[in-house]
């Protein structure tokens, strides 16, 4: 990923919206994303990590 997160979009956790740049508080948001597009699947990203990270886990156990 390249370039100013200032500049980059976000997922806004409570709102769910899609936000450019700086605009809701850290714990609100996650990114950033280089294109719109993959801020708006966020949540599938996030589901998709966080399932193959158990997985690992639980292979490490």
């Amino acid at each position: 990923m390249s370039g100013d997160p200032s500049k980059q979009y976000w997922y806004n956790l409570t709102t769910g919206d899609v936000e450019l740049g700086y605009v809701s508080p850290a714990p609100d948001r996650v990114g950033p994303f280089e294109t719109r597009a993959e801020a708006e699947h966020a949540l599938e990203k996030l589901r998709a990590n966080s399932a193959k990270w158990a997985e690992e886990d639980a292979a490490n156990d």
